[in-house]
């Protein structure tokens, strides 16, 4: 990954990855030596990751662990959701509402240079400037350029926790089609060899 970011202290720094995946009940991460902590101890069917660095993980392997339906009761065979959401670079807002120096900043109130009147506006650094001094500005108008680099994607899939007795149970009956198939064959040709002896004779 070549993508910089703007850090918190303004500086471009290696980009920033993580990812959350949210599976059904009973579902679960795989041992601890294995994994990241738990988002909550009460809940091991949610996993969070990140922020890490990108460079080093550009790829997330999800160990876990499905339920047993002999050892657990509300464990079914069953088709399962699995929600995953992944991101990428550092937030646009902090938690408490206010701009991180990773967005845009806009002209929070038209200014007229000529007419004198003065409107603040604080940039963190990190963003670079598009307007000058003196400029005439309008109200939204980017004062800065957008250095975000990030972004957040999610998607579901679905997951089946098969019962082996059930796939052995579907092998042989595929190997039986296959044997009946191949003895129907052979019987066949007997049958043509049969036919064509009769003719012969």
């Amino acid at each position: 990954m070549q993508l910089k970011q703007v850090l918190a202290n303004g500086k471009k720094g290696g980009l920033n990855v993580g990812a959350v995946l949210i599976f059904p009940e009973g579902f679960e991460l795989a041992p601890p030596d294995h994994i990241s902590p738990d988002y909550r101890p009460d809940k091991k069917n949610i996993l969070v990751i990140g922020p890490v660095p990108g460079k080093k993980y550009s790829e997330i392997v999800f160990p876990i662990l499905s339920p047993d339906p002999a050892t657990k009761k509300d464990a079914h065979f069953l088709k399962y959701p699995i929600y995953v959401g992944g991101n990428r670079g550092r937030g646009q807002i902090y938690p408490d509402g206010s701009k991180s120096n990773n967005t845009v900043y806009n002209a929070t109130s038209t200014v007229d240079a000529s007419d004198g009147r003065q409107v603040i506006d604080i940039i963190p650094p990190g963003p670079e400037l598009l307007v000058s001094e003196g400029e005439s500005i309008k109200l939204d108008q980017p004062l800065t350029s957008n250095p975000n680099v990030g972004g957040f994607g999610q998607g579901d899939a679905e997951i089946v926790l098969q019962d082996p007795l059930r796939v052995q149970g579907l092998l042989f009956f595929f190997a039986s089609i296959i044997l009946a198939q191949v003895f129907l064959v052979l019987k066949k040709k007997q049958f043509e060899k049969v036919q064509l002896y009769k003719m012969n004779f």
